[in-house]
């Protein structure tokens, strides 16, 4: 994530010595998002992602680290809180709530194949299905009361196409949010995107960032995923990679005849949180040493192909 808030040597140092992993040999920022501080961190005893959290109340923080733990003793390649002398995951450095976690091996693949896609649909569904036993509840801190609210904000400062589009897209989902609150539901990651998924040797080395997660239905993971995943220049899906996803995922966590019912609209809905949320940033985009905007027309044009196109249906049946 971007660097808003860089310690000096010295305070990371002191902060380490709390706990167990050796002594600090170098840290480095990471050029990448738009949220958090995050270093990388090298010990005389290992390597792991140093994060200062810019924006998060330190009282929704446990949820995360929790679940990341919850998901590394189930074998899934997430990042895994590391406990201070205290045993505490949380600490203060800076002046922010800070955390350190298991550095995991790999890079994101930025061109994916369906082959990758087969990959990321099994990994997200047994996610989804280890998240079945974690124990904490959060809402989705991107679900749809923030939607709205944030629609609210940025209304006034969109062209009038932009506002019309986005307006008609709320008065949408509103009309179907009952369907939503019938969709199996759990504990989703809500940001798996390529840059959230490392690669290493062709397997997935690691799911990281997990600081929007929350409980959802499942089914708006799998559009967030295939948004990203499965799209062609210009937005429009891509048949091959969506069907090599949604087959791995389906074969993990069989889809249910509710959630394909709502296969259209969560895409729809997918696309519309994060042209909400890029919109946001880029509004109120903050001063760092490295800072990463994305491009919020891209969701923008991506709603309004989901508005309109068909969306091949979801795989298989129940039984």
């Amino acid at each position: 994530m971007s660097v808003f808030t860089l310690p000096d040597r010295e305070a990371l140092t002191r902060w380490l010595d709390h706990y167990s992993i050796g002594h600090l040999v170098e840290f480095e920022g990471i050029a990448n998002g738009v949220q958090n501080s995050n270093f990388f961190v090298t010990t005389t005893l290992g390597r792991y992602v140093l994060t200062l959290f810019e924006d998060i109340g330190r009282a929704e923080l446990p949820y995360y680290l929790h679940l990341m733990a919850h998901l590394a003793r189930h074998g899934l390649p997430v990042p895994a809180p590391i406990a201070n002398r205290d045993n505490e995951y949380l600490g203060t450095l800076a002046g922010k709530p800070a955390v350190l976690v298991s550095r995991l091996p790999g890079s994101s693949e930025e061109h994916p194949d369906s082959g990758h896609c087969a990959k990321i649909g099994s990994m997200l569904a047994s996610l989804h299905l280890a998240g079945r036993s974690y124990g904490r509840r959060q809402p989705n801190p991107r679900g749809a009361c923030w939607r709205a609210q944030t629609a609210t904000l940025l209304q006034p400062c969109l062209p009038a196409d932009d506002a019309a589009l986005l307006d008609a897209e709320l008065r949408f989902q509103e009309s179907v949010s009952a369907d939503f609150s019938r969709l199996p539901a759990g504990a989703i990651h809500g940001d798996p995107f390529r840059d959230n998924v490392l690669w290493a040797d062709g397997f997935i080395g690691g799911v990281i960032d997990f600081y929007f997660a929350g409980f959802d239905a499942l089914l708006l993971d799998v559009a967030i995923t295939v948004n990203d995943w499965c799209v062609m220049p210009g937005g429009a899906l891509d048949p091959a990679r969506m069907d090599a996803l949604l087959t791995a995922y389906h074969s993990e966590r069989p889809f249910t005849d509710a959630e394909r019912a709502m296969w259209p609209t969560t895409l729809r809905a997918a696309a519309l949180r994060f042209w909400l949320s890029r919109t946001a940033d880029r509004a109120l985009s903050r001063t760092g040493e490295l800072v990463l905007v994305k491009d919020p027309d891209e969701y923008r044009d991506i709603l309004r192909l989901r508005a309109h196109e068909a969306v091949p249906p979801l795989p298989g049946a129940d039984t």
